[in-house]
């Protein structure tokens, strides 16, 4: 189970909605979290028939690319050979062409080939006993985002590494999102929001207001750190506010370093907006791994709007993007 830190959606602060906008909620757990469906529908039978088809969208992510269900589609692709191109459904290669997408552009810092040290960290929690150096060097030799190619006319992909694993737990959410929000609106509704977990994605503004009034919080579960206003757009958070062990005297968070194959020591938080929830999910990761002071060459990403960065000790960084929010 996956916890960023918390992202609160708000409720509205003007006056009641017209009857023939109102508002209804859904929860489900899906990968490891819960997922919400918020809308504004003219009855309640409608929206539920329509949240229902979205949860279900996210059902059929889950159980293709989850790394906990050992017969979803990616999790045998560890038992696959090497150096033999190797069909794939096309939701799991689109899936995976934003994730190597996403490792190029941050320089690995967001890799979705971390099964190996994701499975070894996981034992590791749980005993609260650092692993083996030798166990923790043959899972390091088989990751690396580079280590498997995309073929976009056959939709296929090649592994180069023997054993590898992959691990989307930081993009899978935010993608499953995008796609239920497209699948609301598909379905004609467009005023409604998605969270899942730290993620959550906006489509149109509710009737008579400004946005979606967002509650984002970082190191104290006491009170929000900001409020953000948005709509047609997702914020998604990484922290270690509920996630994180201590061994030997040293706290360690849930999200890996890439280089060394352990979590990060440094405590650091992450929030980021962008046009869509796939982007800001990655993104917020990669912000960690990188760190306040590195993370300065994500601000020109496309479809980024905002990033803010911070460790306990420092004050809030805010780092705008290269393309303005829209309300």
């Amino acid at each position: 189970m996956s916890f960023r830190f918390l992202l609160l959606v708000l409720p509205p602060l003007l006056a009641a909605l017209p009857a023939s906008a109102e508002k209804f909620r859904f929860e489900r757990p899906l990968m490891g979290t819960r997922f919400m469906v918020v809308c504004h529908a003219d009855d309640r039978e409608t929206a539920t028939k329509v949240a229902n088809a979205a949860f279900r969208v996210a059902e059929e992510l889950n159980a293709t690319a989850s790394d906990y269900l050992p017969e979803s589609e990616l999790s045998m692709l560890s038992s696959m050979p090497v150096a033999k191109p190797i069909p794939l459904s096309p939701l799991l290669y689109g899936l995976l062409e934003h994730s190597r997408r996403m490792a190029e552009a941050t320089g690995g810092a967001f890799d979705p080939t971390l099964g190996p040290l994701t499975r070894l960290w996981r034992e590791t929690r749980d005993q609260r006993r650092l692993p083996d150096a030798e166990k923790l060097r043959s899972a390091r030799e088989r990751t690396g985002w580079r280590n498997f190619t995309l073929d976009p006319e056959s939709q296929t992909i090649t592994l180069h590494r023997e054993n590898m694993a992959f691990d989307l737990g930081a993009v899978a959410k935010g993608y499953a999102a995008d796609l239920m929000l497209e699948s609301l609106a598909e379905h004609g509704i467009r005023r409604a929001m998605i969270a899942a977990g730290g993620e959550i994605r906006l489509g149109d503004a509710p009737p008579e207001r400004d946005g979606w009034r967002v509650a984002v919080q970082t190191f104290d579960p006491a009170r929000p750190d900001d409020i953000v206003v948005l709509s047609n757009a997702a914020v998604s958070t990484s922290g270690d506010l509920y996630q994180s062990v201590e061994i030997d005297g040293i706290r360690y968070s849930h999200i890996l370093s890439p280089p060394t194959g352990l979590g990060l020591k440094q405590r650091v938080a992450a929030m980021v907006i962008a046009d869509e929830a796939k982007l800001s999910d990655a993104l917020s990761t990669a912000a960690c791994v990188l760190g306040p002071d590195s993370s300065e060459q994500l601000r020109h990403f496309p479809g980024l709007r905002e990033l803010k960065v911070m460790t306990p000790q420092e004050s809030l960084v805010r780092i705008p993007g290269n393309i303005p929010s829209t309300h």
